[in-house]
């Protein structure tokens, strides 16, 4: 086996680049476990890889179907049903452990909740929208590369990230409003009363 191919180096250089692109796919609560399983894969089938496709692109297609495979299998949507009374709950039920996280500035928190707002309603695409946008505008990864991922056309990523792109638009106009404050930085404000739904497809 080349060296470029050893698995140790792999898991080195992706391991927690993968965790975070799976803490955006499937959630902070289930992105470790998939990780594991997503380079258990990679190191079973790491003999037969040759080298059609860039590496990261096929370690990024193993990510992506584990992941969906793992969200759309009955005992994970069971187990999200029941998680999702309790984060209903909200911080409250969480403690005082938020007083002890260190200082921010304002800007900063600023800009972590209006991450967080975007993030949130991305989190609410459907499976399909969500993995692409993810792709594409947090992972940063061209037409191309998305496409042999996903094992679709270059115009399929076109057309489904311009859905994409549409419905998450669409939420967050309905969800939020937004404004520049007197440091003239865009803040967003959640709508009164709004219930987060999931964005229909």
């Amino acid at each position: 086996m080349s060296p470029e191919y050893d698995f140790e180096k792999i898991y080195d250089e992706y391991y927690q680049r993968i965790v975070k692109y799976l803490i955006r796919i499937a959630g902070p609560n289930d992105a470790e476990d998939i990780a594991q399983n997503v380079f258990g894969k990679i190191s079973g089938s790491l003999g037969g890889f040759k080298g059609k496709s860039k590496l990261s692109t096929w370690i990024y297609r193993i990510a992506t179907n584990t992941a969906i495979d793992r969200l759309r299998s009955a005992a994970y949507r069971h187990v999200k049903e029941e998680c999702t009374i309790e984060d209903a709950v909200g911080p409250e039920a969480q403690g005082d452990s938020a007083d002890h996280k260190p200082p921010a500035t304002d800007q900063v928190l600023i800009r972590k909740e209006m991450s967080e707002c975007v993030n949130e309603f991305i989190d609410k695409l459907p499976q399909d929208y969500r993995t692409v946008i993810v792709l594409s505008e947090l992972e940063h990864l061209s037409n191309r590369k998305i496409a042999e991922i996903l094992n679709i056309s270059k115009e399929n990523v076109k057309i489904r990230l311009h859905r994409a792109r549409a419905k998450l638009k669409e939420a967050l106009n309905d969800g939020c409003d937004f404004y520049h404050n007197e440091e003239n930085v865009l803040v967003c404000d959640r709508k009164p009363s709004q219930i987060l739904p999931s964005i229909p497809k």
